[in-house]
């Protein structure tokens, strides 16, 4: 029934909010840090790692639907494709940003008398960025430009783990998938009685969110072997529907602490909080994008989901940029104005390059693996083959 969806309608709204609450969470982090305003109180600034999470269970459940149907369709996996189809999609944004960061900001901020000290060289963290494991730039030298590159540094390893599991495994995948789950929780339980803050291992095994991906991944699996409409079942039914998708952001926007046991449960408890969330994540985006398979999207908000992957990336360098902008203005301008204009100004211009990376330069790479299609007389008949590879799509989670 749901073995053959080539578009999940709804996905780009999701992730567009996602990205706007990264934006806006180190918008306030680095405003507070600067002296120019403090939102970090207030609940909707305070989102970044719970929309990072929100993002590994899509990308956990767009990966395995793709897996899913391409072995439906041909019977096979072509680990081979599926890497460069990641290469293509990933690669040249996430090594534009460490040249930008390591090698021409620090050249430019040089050039213009603009006092900022980098806290790494490109010699001290190369290889950390060569090798996906940018989460240790962060371990060791705290927040900076280029902060954002470690959940992509998470998402390859899955990347890279995940297929050959998937091809070689297939028919014990949800064993697997329930596996990684229970392990992970139990060594977060293990890591919060015994290990220090500062232990990397104990940092590196939170912050490598396989069981939220697996959340994603099972929700796939779910969805291509449903017999009968997911809608129909009493977990989806209208008043349920409701009442979820309206708790999932009220705690992402206001972040309410409501003095009840299922509550902090659910939103406040360090190890099975984020695990649960991520349920909650899934059904948002089973909800919508087959429950509500029949509305039309918002124009801005599926084009704000195209360009997501951008706005991600390219955040963190827009508000260093209109933070030495727009700090002279402070003095001014009322708080609250120049808190709007710093925002807008943000949202604006990360918009603005996010469209252009995604115009010219994300997506040269990403024709480059598709083949042109042979010239062929009017009167030609075509036959679609059952066992066509599956063109991807959402390009990104």
């Amino acid at each position: 029934m749901y073995k053959n969806i080539a578009y999940f309608k709804g996905l780009n709204a999701l992730r567009f909010f996602a990205a706007s609450l990264v934006v806006l969470h180190h918008t306030a982090t680095i405003g507070k840090k600067d002296g120019l305003f403090d939102l970090c109180d207030w609940g909707l600034f305070r989102n970044g790692s719970n929309a990072v999470n929100f993002f590994f269970v899509l990308s956990g459940f767009l990966i395995t639907y793709l897996l899913l149907k391409e072995h439906d369709q041909t019977g096979t996996i072509s680990i081979k494709q599926f890497y460069l189809r990641r290469v293509r999609r990933i690669w040249p944004l996430y090594f534009l940003l460490i040249i930008i960061g390591t090698l021409l900001l620090p050249l430019a901020f040089g050039l213009v008398g603009i006092d900022y000290q980098m806290p790494y060289t490109l010699s001290q963290t190369w290889y950390y960025f060569l090798f996906f494991f940018p989460i240790l730039v962060l371990f060791h030298y705290g927040h900076h430009f280029l902060e954002p590159l470690w959940s992509i540094g998470v998402e390859e390893v899955f990347y890279l783990l995940w297929a050959p599991l998937f091809k070689y495994f297939r028919r014990h995948i949800v064993a697997i998938l329930s596996a990684i789950i229970v392990l992970k929780l139990a060594s977060l339980m293990l890591i919060q009685h015994f290990c220090a803050e500062n232990n990397v291992f104990a940092f590196l095994m939170r912050n490598y969110s396989f069981e939220t991906m697996a959340v994603g991944a099972l929700g796939a699996c779910f969805l291509f072997n449903a017999k009968d409409k997911v809608e129909t079942l009493w977990l989806f039914r209208k008043p349920f529907r409701v009442i979820i998708c309206l708790l999932v952001p009220i705690f992402l926007c206001f972040n309410i602490n409501i003095d009840n046991p299922l509550w902090k449960l659910i939103f406040l408890t360090p190890v099975f909080s984020p695990f649960l969330l991520s349920l909650l994540y899934l059904y948002l985006i089973l909800t919508i994008t087959i429950c509500r398979a029949d509305r039309k999207e918002n124009r801005f908000l599926k084009f704000g989901g195209e360009i997501s992957y951008g706005i991600y990336m390219y955040h963190m360098g827009i508000v260093f940029l209109m933070t030495l902008l727009l700090k002279p203005l402070k003095a001014t301008l009322p708080e609250p104005l120049f808190v709007l204009l710093f925002i807008l100004s943000t949202f604006l211009l990360t918009i603005v390059v996010a469209y252009i990376s995604k115009r010219w330069f994300e997506n040269f790479f990403l024709q480059l693996g598709k083949k042109k299609p042979k010239h062929r007389p009017e009167n030609h008949l075509s036959i679609t083959r059952k066992n066509k590879t599956p063109k991807e799509f959402h390009e990104t989670a």
